[in-house]
Order: structure tokens, then C-alpha cells, then sequence
């Protein structure tokens, strides 16, 4: 009996032992979607974790310098005919960038470097903001030095904005950064700081915090710039609290005006605007040098991370040169949005080398929190990513893809949603990167392939000395960019499979896109108006217009005569616009089901 009894409590602790097993090991169907979610969010804290661990022990004082329309070609350890021997020098004993992507334009790499985000999250997807559209960065998206303020940062601004001004909400000092001195605009002049929006329209752009700097003129805007973050390291204390420099430099843009002595050096190379263009990037490398000493002289250097990078591709036909990449400035071939970038720290672990990790102008934002401090998640709205750990321990990069961008206003006259196998509708301008393949839908800009420019008298029948002549109207490439980097072999016919799967990824992010953001012109923007300067014209307690999704095509300054058809075309811009959009999502739609 007592064998019995014994054998039934045996029984019953294996019972038990077998489910509370169960319970432990057991999938349960119902939290599936949550330990799914638990999994991802496991896998973030360990690669945030990971970054981490390779963070300086202090926040480093941080300096990022951004030159303007700089080409793949356009830096001596690429070139041959430019001497820029202290940016060489800084890039072979830091980290070179040769796997480093920026936007074809002035507008787009300035945003997504200051917010981290894709155009397509932030309104700004169409050109770039003109000196007279009431538009800007949006108010509500949090920038990088507002994030590094938080960090307890002291942080300053030189340079070009070009990032909207149309509101003193939008101005540099608005958006996190404690002085600004520069200009507002996309291009002045490198003297006279005189910039013009068209050929009438015409103002002084020199501004020192929110006021105008009337007077500071006449130097050449590098050496003036320069002169100012000289003076910014000389008056900070460098072990009280941590610095963050923005120098966003004019040069190389046009118009090309060095002083002539940094020309005589160039003498012998015969094209004019060639010889002057190298001699701007000179003077950059110059004010590189100068500040790079004072961040030893003033006790920064051994705490810094200074980091290079251009904002687009060059123009060849103002000096600059892509070679040997295809596409230029404004672009998304190779030459538009392939950039010269390093990074030079003391900090870095595994110096002097050269990295081919994929990178992107966004990752910049959550890579600069993560040294600052900060504790930066994907599920913050970022498109960036850290990047620490891949620059200064050679880890694999956490990028895997690149979108270029999503311009829905920008619709070439063929193509087609069939084009696309139902996917995507090829008339829209698009570009996206997947692991070693890129693909490009509607008008990508012209690709060209342009040589060197030495002669002396460069004639612009030349500007077609590569070109292909496409026999058949195109509105889709593709190309495996790591094998292939000049962009000579279109693969889209041959790998129909990977098209459809770069096509599907391009209608998955264009779901999450918000309206562009282009507004027509503001006549009260004209200098004329406001003291003779541009600066902010619209009150702070004005209204806010709602601007989202009307665009327009920017033509010849004229007056426009008040018509009682005005609302009426109007309406049917709109309509245009929604049934655009509509067809748009239409294809997003079917891509996401197939």
C-alpha cells in the first residue's frame, strides 16, 4: 500500500515537473507578435550597448566642417591636380570615408545631417529652398545641436544655413546652436556678401546671431569664417564643458573669386575656372590647418573628433570634377551624391586607414549623440545610424541601404507603373541603395561622364565627350555600384528579380513620406523691403500658412496680374496634386501586397 502511494506522489511530481516545463518552453501564440517585438528591441539595446562601449570616456569636443559643391576628384589624396596637404594628411591619419553617400543638393544634405532623417520625413523632398519661399526646416523636428545642448554642449554655428529663414523660428539660434555667424542664402558673394535671387533681386546676407552684420564685409568669407572659429576655441574653456563647431563653408561654390595669390601656384594648368576652383580648395585646406592648430594650441586636440565631409558633387563646368564617377551636382549618379569625407580623432582606435563601410550623411546625427552621451533608438523617427564603432574599431557597418530620395514632383514624360511591374510608377525621380545594388527611376539627372578639365578654353560640346546615347527611352537602371562604381553597366534588363525587390523597397518607404513642402514665392521676402538685407519677413505671431503639398514651377521673375480664374486654377493644381499622390500610393499599395 505504502508502495502505492509512493508511486502515485512520483507520479504527480513528474506531473508537475512536466508542466511547469511546458509553461516555461512552450511557444504561446497569443505574445508571438511581442516576443517578436522583444526580440528587435533585444537586438537595438545590444547593437546601442555595443556602440557604447567604444564611446570616449569623456564627451569629446566635436568639429564638422562642410565645404559646399567639393567633387569626388576635388581633394588631393584623389587628384593629382590639387594640393590640399593638410587634408591629406588629417584623412591618412584618421579614417577615410570611401563608401560615404550625401544628397546631390545644397538644401537636403543640410537637413538630413541636422535632423538624421530622410527627405521624405521631413517635407523637403523637391529641389531646395529658395531665399524667398516662406519654408525652412520643420519647427517641430528636434535637431543634432539641440540634442547635443542637452548634452550640455556649448554650440556654434559659422557658415552657411540654407536651411529656410523665413520666420526668426527657423534661424540657426532657433535650432539649437547658442551663436551663429554666415549667411542664410545658398550662395553670396565671397566679398560683398551680396546674394541675389535672380538677376533683380538682390540683398546684403551677412548675420551675427539674428541681427544683420552690417560692416564685417569685405573679407573673403573662408579666411572670415575661419577667423571666427579661430576666435570661438581661444575664448572656450575646453576642460569646463564640451564644444560642438558647425563650419559650414562657402567654398568651393561659385562664383569662383580666390585671392590671387592662391592662384599663382596653379599657373600652369591651362582651364581658367579649373586653375581658380583648385585654388579655392587650397584655401580651405589653409583654414583646416589653422584651425586644426588651434585646437592643440587652445588645449582641444587630444579630447576632439573633427570630422570632413562635402554637402554634394561638383559642377564640372565651373572647375570642379567627379571623375572618374558618373553625374554631377544635382544628380543621382555617383558623382552627384558619392562624397570626399573622413574622420581625424586621437580617439580613434584603429587609425590610418581606409573604410569602405557604407555610410550615409544621416548616420551622423545618432553617431555624435552616441559620443555626446546621448542614448539615440531607431524608434526616435531616425533614418541614421551609429556609426562609431565602424569608424573607429573597422566593425561592420549597421547600414545596409541608402534611400536616396523620393521626388514626387520631379516626373519625367515616360514611364510607366508598368514599367515598374506594378510596383512603382517609373515617371517619378528615385534613387535607392540595397547592400551592393542601386537603382534609379525617372529622371536621375544627366550622366555623363566628364573628364579632367585642363585645356585651356574647356568647350562645353565636350560636356557630351562620354555620354551615352540611349536608343530606347529609359526610365529604370541598375547597377551593382561595389563591382561597378562609374555606373557603365545597366543591369536592369538582365536581373529583373533584384529590380522588383529595389522597386518594392521604394514603395515600402514611400508609405511612410509626408507632403512636400515647395511653396510659391513671397514677395515680402524682396530685400527692398526689408532694409536692404535678407532676414526673416513674416511676424512671429502671424499665422502659420499651411504649405503642404502645393508646389510650383519656378519661372522668370514677373508680376502676376490678379484674374477671377486665379482660384480656380488653383483648385485644379491641388486636384492635380491629390491625384498624383493618389496614384503614388496606389502602387505603394500593390507593392507592399505582392
Amino acid at each position: 500500500m505504502s508502495t502505492l502511494i509512493e508511486l502515485q506522489l512520483l507520479l504527480k511530481w513528474m506531473a508537475l515537473f512536466v508542466l511547469f516545463g511546458l509553461l516555461i518552453l512552450s511557444p504561446r501564440t497569443s505574445a508571438s507578435c511581442r516576443d517578436a517585438r522583444s526580440s528587435r528591441e533585444d537586438a537595438e539595446r545590444f547593437r546601442v550597448e555595443q556602440a557604447a562601449a567604444f564611446r570616449p570616456k569623456r564627451p569629446p569636443h566635436i568639429i564638422f566642417i562642410l565645404t559646399d559643391d567639393q567633387g569626388f576628384n576635388d581633394i588631393g589624396y584623389h587628384s593629382r591636380d590639387i594640393r590640399s596637404p593638410t587634408l591629406d594628411k588629417l584623412a591618412s591619419e584618421g579614417v577615410l570615408l570611401e563608401n560615404y553617400y550625401v544628397q546631390p543638393l545644397c538644401t537636403p544634405s543640410r537637413s538630413q545631417l541636422i535632423t538624421g532623417r530622410y527627405q521624405i520625413h521631413t517635407g523637403l523632398q523637391h529641389s531646395i529652398i529658395r531665399p524667398r519661399q516662406p519654408s525652412c526646416l520643420p519647427r517641430d523636428v528636434v535637431t543634432l545641436p539641440q540634442r547635443l545642448q542637452e548634452a550640455g554642449y556649448s554650440t556654434h554655428m559659422v557658415g552657411k544655413w540654407h536651411l529656410g529663414f523665413y520666420r526668426k523660428d527657423c534661424l540657426p539660434t532657433r535650432r539649437g546652436f547658442h551663436t551663429y555667424f554666415g549667411s542664410l542664402t545658398g550662395s553670396v558673394d565671397y566679398y560683398t556678401y551680396g546674394s541675389c535671387d535672380g538677376k533683380s533681386l538682390c540683398g546684403f546676407d551677412l548675420h551675427e546671431g539674428e541681427s544683420v552684420a552690417w560692416g564685417k564685409g569685405g573679407k573673403y568669407s573662408t579666411h572670415l569664417y575661419t577667423q571666427r572659429v579661430r576666435k570661438i576655441l581661444a575664448t572656450h574653456d575646453s576642460t569646463s564643458q564640451p564644444l560642438f563647431i558647425f563650419l559650414s563653408l562657402q567654398a568651393v561654390h561659385t562664383p569662383l573669386k580666390p585671392p590671387k595669390e592662391y592662384i599663382y601656384p596653379y599657373r600652369r594648368m591651362g582651364n581658367v575656372p579649373r586653375r581658380k576652383y583648385a585654388a579655392m580648395v587650397s584655401i580651405v585646406d589653409e583654414a583646416v590647418r589653422n584651425i586644426t592648430y588651434a585646437l592643440r594650441k587652445y588645449g582641444f586636440y587630444r579630447n576632439s573628433v573633427v570630422i570632413f565631409s562635402t554637402d554634394n558633387g561638383a559642377q564640372p563646368l565651373t572647375g570642379g570634377s567627379n571623375w572618374p564617377l558618373r553625374g554631377c551636382k544635382g544628380t543621382y549618379w555617383e558623382g552627384g551624391i558619392r562624397g570626399v569625407g573622413f574622420v581625424h580623432s586621437p580617439l580613434i582606435r584603429h587609425r590610418r586607414r581606409v573604410s569602405r563601410a557604407l555610410i550615409h550623411i544621416t548616420d551622423w546625427y545618432p553617431t555624435l549623440i552616441g559620443l555626446a552621451g546621448g542614448n539615440v533608438s531607431q524608434h526616435q523617427g531616425l533614418d541614421g545610424f551609429d556609426v562609431w564603432p565602424t569608424i573607429s574599431e573597422g566593425k561592420e557597418s549597421p547600414r545596409l541601404e541608402i534611400l536616396h530620395n523620393i521626388d514626387p514632383l520631379h516626373r519625367r514624360s515616360w514611364g510607366s507603373l508598368k514599367d515598374g511591374y506594378g510596383l512603382w510608377d517609373t515617371t517619378v525621380q528615385a534613387a535607392i541603395r540595397v547592400g551592393d545594388w542601386k537603382l534609379l527611376t525617372g529622371d536621375p539627372g544627366h550622366g555623363d561622364w566628364v573628364p579632367p578639365q585642363v585645356l585651356t578654353n574647356f568647350p562645353s560640346s565636350w560636356w557630351h565627350l562620354e555620354r551615352q546615347i540611349e536608343k530606347k527611352r529609359k526610365s529604370v537602371w541598375l547597377f551593382n555600384v561595389t563591382g561597378d562604381p562609374c555606373e557603365r553597366h545597366d543591369l536592369a534588363a538582365n536581373r529583373p528579380d533584384v529590380v522588383k525587390e529595389l522597386l518594392a523597397r521604394l514603395a515600402l518607404y514611400n508609405r511612410t513620406a509626408i507632403p512636400v513642402r515647395y511653396p510659391p514665392d513671397d514677395a515680402r521676402a524682396n530685400p527692398s523691403l526689408n532694409g536692404g538685407a535678407w532676414r526673416p519677413w513674416v511676424s512671429e505671431d502671424e499665422e502659420e500658412e499651411n504649405w503642404d503639398g502645393i508646389y510650383y514651377k519656378r519661372g522668370k521673375n514677373r508680376k502676376r496680374k490678379k484674374c477671377r480664374l486665379c482660384k480656380l486654377q488653383s483648385f485644379f493644381k491641388k486636384l492635380n496634386l491629390k491625384i498624383m499622390s493618389k496614384q503614388i500610393q496606389d502602387s505603394s499599395a500593390i507593392g507592399h501586397h505582392v
